[in-house]
């Protein structure tokens, strides 16, 4: 017997790896639905009461920071080749360190490959989903998350950042312009506080205004007495039987052990890193080229969305640090208009860094009077970040490093990235307008500032309808192993404009539930 909830042996447990947006929603549906879970989390346990205001100490206590390479001819793997993705390794995994926005996917973005057509260099794929099917997941999620201007709750106050934006976005005539569609309480609700506007969202949240599975998802699941959350133990393998159906998993525990905890279904939750690693980790006789891998499609189409962001310094104090770090949204740029010259779309949101990344962010390497300059202007910038629709490309990927081994002698992952000329055109684009809303705003200088390392990491065990064109069907089933599902942005088939945490919740919610019916139905 273990010292857990469930014994090593118990084979009538779903086993979740992975606590963030994906699996510990998935964790909590399940539980709520009296289906006993274990769920597997490489980080440690933190706290609103842990949590630490400033940057480099949280960075070092919330993010993965295994080793890891990368490749490709993107700027990360120039600035940043160990860290490709800014992402965290702790109960309650990048919930803890989003900004909260919780944005719809439009129509057309599930028909990338029908709304785009065929285009060079890319790997389009309609969704084998539409909208409508989601909608009312979506609904369940806003009211979940407790998403502002959804569900009549009001959106948070504008802070200096947003007034400096919706000030130039209106002069130039953009419309759709607010506080945002944030998961962040703008009145008390579920026995959390309201936003204090404390302007620390990266470092988790203090006041627990923010929705994060770790202080909403998981106590729920621990209440129904049907979890057994294991921190600090980090999957090592998936194994299966003879029928090639998965019958458990390896991992390594706190204290070094690799027990061997058995399930009748295992649903992946890594992120779009991990989750592909742990596949092409699991090769065997049977799958040698890695778990529900037939189609050669684990690991390839990541995206990490078209990024970059855009500061300016005014005359006077912004102090743009003060308040929600996404404070606010300009949506107008989000729509498809191939005339703009490249597909698909973009957003603008409101971001501000504390000044040690600022320095560390703003221009990688750079040093001399432009760069202090800059620093020197801190409270008198003004911030935005961009974000919209990158292209699936099969080039792009995550593979097993050749040679180097992580701290538990595991291969590591290469993320190999390259922008495909649609990213390069939408990111002209982006900066332009972006520098335009601050110039129309009264800016003195505009700063360009490169993509930093990857917040949004999807694609990599795809959404198909057919088999040979990915990795699981639309409820996140694989297609090779009735009894082993993704749960998280990996299985997404293209990474549309929007950011992507609400559509995660979204698909977590539906998976539990098509889980629960194939279990009643003795299908799995």
């Amino acid at each position: 017997m273990s010292k857990h909830k469930y014994s090593y042996d118990d084979d009538s447990v779903v086993v979740i790896i992975g606590s963030g947006a994906g699996g510990g929603t998935l964790a909590n549906e399940l539980c709520q639905k009296g289906i006993p879970v274990v769920l597997l989390e490489a980080g440690k346990r933190q706290s609103i009461g842990t949590f630490i205001n400033d940057e480099w100490p949280s960075f070092h206590q919330l993010a993965w920071l295994d080793h890891r390479t990368t490749s490709g001819s993107w700027r990360i793997a120039k600035d940043f080749p160990n860290l490709p993705a800014w992402i965290c390794k702790t109960v309650g995994g990048t919930t803890v360190h989003w900004a909260g926005a919780s944005l719809r996917f439009q129509e057309h973005e599930f028909k990338a490959l029908s709304t785009y057509g065929k285009i060079d260099g890319a790997n389009l794929l309609d969704w084998p989903l539409t909208l409508a099917e989601l909608e009312p997941y979506y609904d369940r999620a806003e009211k979940k998350m407790g998403v502002t201007r959804t569900n009549d709750i009001p959106g948070l106050p504008g802070n200096n950042n947003f007034k400096v934006m919706y000030h130039g976005a209106r002069k130039l005539g953009y419309q759709d312009v607010h506080t945002g569609r944030m998961a962040i309480n703008s009145r008390p609700r579920d026995g959390r506080a309201s936003c204090l506007q404390i302007g620390f969202c990266f470092q988790g949240c203090k006041s627990g205004a923010k929705w994060s599975t770790l202080y909403t998802e998981i106590p729920q699941a621990e209440a129904t007495g049907k979890l057994d959350l294991r921190p600090e133990s980090h999957v090592a393998k998936i194994e299966h039987d003879e029928k090639g159906r998965v019958t458990g998993v390896l991992y390594f525990d706190k204290d070094g052990n690799l027990p061997r905890q058995r399930a009748r279904i295992v649903c992946v939750a890594g992120n779009s890193i991990e989750s592909p690693r742990l596949l092409l980790n699991s090769a065997s006789s049977m799958f040698p080229n890695g778990l529900a891998n037939s189609s050669g499609q684990v690991g390839r189409n990541y995206m990490r969305h078209m990024t970059g962001s855009v500061y300016a310094v005014f005359e006077k104090e912004v102090h743009m640090y003060r308040g929600t770090t996404m404070a606010g949204i300009i949506t107008d740029e989000s729509r498809h208009d191939p005339s703009r010259g490249f597909v698909g779309g973009y957003e603008m949101e409101t971001i501000s860094l504390g000044l040690p990344f600022m320095a560390a962010f703003f221009d990688p390497g750079a040093w001399g009077r432009k760069f202090t300059e800059a620093m020197e202007s801190y409270t008198r910038m003004a911030g935005m970040w961009l974000v919209g629709e990158d292209l699936p490309q099969e080039s792009n990927r995550v593979t097993l490093h050749p040679t180097e081994k992580d701290q538990y002698g595991l291969p590591v992952p290469n993320v190999h990235f390259d922008d495909h000329p649609n990213d390069i055109a939408m990111r002209e684009h982006a900066y332009k307008q972006g520098q335009a809303v601050y110039e129309a705003a009264g800016a003195i200088r505009t700063y360009r500032v490169p993509p930093y390392p990857s917040t949004h990491n999807l694609g990599t065990c795809r959404m198909s309808a057919r088999p040979e064109d990915g990795v699981c069907n639309k409820f996140g089933q694989t297609h090779d192993i009735p009894n082993l599902f993704i749960s998280d942005g990996s299985q997404f088939t293209t990474s549309a404009a929007e950011n992507p945490t609400l559509t995660i919740v979204a698909l977590a919610i539906r998976q539990a539930e098509y889980i629960a019916d194939q279990m009643n139905k003795r299908a799995i």
